[in-house]
């Protein structure tokens, strides 16, 4: 409970200064509709995990880096859904932001919110300046170019084989490993060692997804599924079959777990972990999963 108000209140400051004049009137609406309410939290609560797990020494620096990290994770679902991607009309269950808004619009709140990100580290590590130039940094490349989020979802624009790994660390994990890394940052701790925890749990994160996609439910999962196949588009189960991708989840679960390098709040995070993997796995496959 008490890190989700950490969460949710450094989402409330960082948008309410992108949005304090409450203009322009609609874009305004439409940067806090893609906020709020949001889904799980994931990447933030990883973020706030490590850093707790640390010691937690710099706890602003640490909320504004899950904030950041959330922002970037609602910014690329308003451009993922847009009909030049996905053309998806629910997400979270509700109206998509350019379904809502339109499309101009989902794409200026997208761009605000990318921006949103690197300012509130900027501005909420001003009392702890020596950590604006890592967490920045960490941030980018979780991001952009060449193995990033935008990456991950360029590939999904290239012809011939996809190659699964790359475009799904990219497009997925690169975000688990930048929470996981900015948690430790901010806490003074080697970002080093908290590489493994975010690539396998990034990698578990997207296997679970497909997953999702594939026998999941639009009531469940709050948003259209199919996808992957309707757009052609790699995807674990389509490529190694149902039973494999499920026992490679379980797999990447416990590397996850495994590379929790030893601190003081790691009980608490790998308990964090397999939940976090529970509740991903499609309710009607859950028991083949177990």
């Amino acid at each position: 409970m008490e890190m989700s108000k950490r969460i949710e209140g450094a989402l409330e400051r960082a948008v309410l200064h992108a949005t304090a004049t409450g203009r322009p009137k609609k874009v305004s609406d439409a940067l806090r509709y893609a906020i709020f309410p949001g889904g799980a939290r994931v990447r933030p609560r990883l973020c706030l995990a490590v850093a707790a797990s640390c010691g937690d020494s710099h706890p602003r620096a640490a909320d504004a880096a899950a904030a950041a990290m959330e922002m970037l994770h609602c910014a690329s679902l308003v451009h993922d859904d847009l009909p030049c991607f996905d053309d998806a009309d629910l997400r979270r269950g509700k109206p998509t932001v350019h379904a809502a808004y339109s499309e101009p619009l989902a794409v200026l709140v997208g761009d605000a919110l990318i921006i949103l990100a690197f300012e509130t580290i900027a501005r909420e590590c001003a009392l702890t300046p020596q950590l604006i130039a890592p967490l920045i940094g960490t941030v980018g490349k979780a991001v952009g170019m060449p193995h990033g989020l935008i990456a991950g979802q360029a590939w999904e624009s290239e012809t011939g084989d996809i190659p699964l790994a790359e475009y799904h660390r990219a497009k997925t994990a690169s975000l688990f490993t930048g929470a996981c890394i900015a948690g430790a940052v901010a806490a003074d701790a080697d970002p080093n060692q908290w590489h493994g925890v975010g690539d396998a749990l990034g990698a578990a994160y997207q296997v679970a997804d497909d997953l999702r996609d594939f026998a999941g439910s639009q009531e469940e999962l709050g948003k259209p599924c199919g996808q992957d196949a309707m757009n052609q588009r790699p995807n674990a189960v389509h490529e190694n079959g149902l039973d494999a991708t499920l026992a490679n989840l379980k797999g990447l679960v416990g590397d996850a777990v495994a590379a929790i390098p030893e601190c003081p709040g790691a009980p608490m995070l790998r308990k964090l972990i397999e939940g976090e993997a529970t509740r991903l796995v499609p309710k009607e496959l859950a028991q083949s999963a177990a």
